[in-house]
């Protein structure tokens, strides 16, 4: 592997090294919606090595297409599996640059100040202290990539310039902190993002993406992506040393009785959503909601089983937001051998007209996919006498 893979400094991050930052959790400084990467200091979290690289070193190529799928083994390390994922060096470099940012922000997580701030963002809501300081290390680690085209968050809705190339170079769109609002009932947290090749995070869709990830907060921290064109889902554990080491691939989403209901009050007025729940209820489906989108997700992928719905209704207006949440978990999904919709179609083939476009969404089995859709619609896409679900 070429040095300028290994593009962050693994102590950069680790606990403790640098005490300028962990106290910024107390007056956090706010983000503006004009961010730039060049307000960025040398005084980042980021490595020295990774400073001192000009950016002249680092080239992009365009990948080429490998004939093979090289199979990765539990164990590998990060660098290992992505090596083997893809041929695309600048795609590896920006995925193990966020896997720094992922890790600095689960111990800023552990550690964080919980109270709100008088901060809003664009859209209106409240930002907690550690909402902002994600979002500042996310747009650095991409800053750093070096790869990293256009940058665009929940928390800052418009495309940033990172200054990396069109060419060759890629444009992210993250959720820095989801669930950040439960963060001091110390419930399960994490971060979203997706990547897309070139400039263009609008007039796209979700399955122009070239990878995914989420990164989850919780008992253990996890990094769970998806790479297109490489099959399953692959959850990576953050070790004791500060290392991210393979130790799940998921390849099918099998039945199973578990479901995270999302917005149960649209059931008040949607009876078709209503109708669905009392089917799982009736049907004695194990309850598995938390409230944040992420760890319900991620649970499908990880027990292989299950469904998430969130739907709206004439009076509960859709709150997901498309380009930041819904695609990026679809990829992550669907990667895994499962299925998304939005009630007609897959989530992955919904075209991202605006930054803020909101959808509905369910993911899950091929078969709770097909009871959704029937259930609120009439009828599947997905049905049309082929076999389902595990015998699919």
């Amino acid at each position: 592997m070429e040095a300028t893979i290994a593009c962050c400094s693994a102590r950069a991050f680790l606990p403790g090294v640098s005490t300028q930052h962990s106290t910024a959790l107390a007056a956090p400084p706010a983000i503006s919606p004009s961010f730039s990467s060049k307000s960025l200091k040398s005084t980042s979290l980021f490595g020295e090595s990774l400073r001192q690289a000009p950016r002249s070193s680092f080239k992009v190529s365009k990948a080429k297409q490998s004939s093979s799928v090289t199979k990765c083994a539990i164990g590998d390390s990060l660098e290992e599996f992505l090596t083997k994922a893809t041929p695309d060096k600048g795609l590896i470099r920006l995925m193990m640059c966020m896997g720094e940012a992922l890790r600095t922000i689960s111990f800023k997580v552990r550690t964080a100040s919980c109270g709100g701030t008088a901060c809003v963002n664009s859209f209106g809501d409240e930002q907690l202290a550690v909402d902002m300081l994600a979002d500042k290390l996310l747009f650095e680690a991409l800053t750093y990539s070096h790869v990293c085209k256009y940058a665009c968050s929940e928390e800052v809705p418009e495309l940033q310039d990172m200054g990396g190339p069109v060419e060759g170079g890629f444009s992210v769109a993250f959720d820095p902190l989801d669930g950040s609002s439960i963060v001091d009932t110390n419930f399960t947290v994490g971060t979203i993002f997706g990547v897309w090749p070139g400039d263009k995070l609008t007039g796209v869709t979700g399955a122009d993406q070239v990878a995914a990830a989420m990164g989850i907060y919780g008992p253990r921290t996890t990094y769970v992506l998806a790479i297109k064109g490489f099959p399953g889902t692959h959850e990576f554990l953050l070790l004791d040393e500060g290392k991210w080491q393979h130790v799940k691939e998921t390849t099918e989403i099998s039945e199973g009785k578990m479901f995270s209901p999302g917005n149960l009050r649209a059931t008040f007025d949607n009876p078709d959503y209503d109708k669905l729940i009392n089917y799982y209820v009736k049907e004695k489906y194990t309850l598995r909601y938390t409230g944040g989108m992420v760890p319900d997700v991620n649970q499908i992928i990880v027990k292989e089983k299950g469904v998430f719905t969130n739907v709206i209704s004439p009076t509960t207006k859709a709150k997901l937001r498309l380009l930041f949440e819904v695609a990026p978990l679809g990829l992550l999904v669907e990667n895994a051998g499962g299925f998304s919709s939005d009630g007609h179609q897959s989530v992955l083939d919904k075209v991202i007209v605006n930054l803020d476009d909101r959808t509905q969404v369910a993911y899950g089995s091929k078969n709770e996919i097909i009871r959704f859709e029937e259930t609120l619609y009439g009828s599947s896409r997905l049905k049309g006498g082929v076999p389902v679900g595990a015998a699919a």
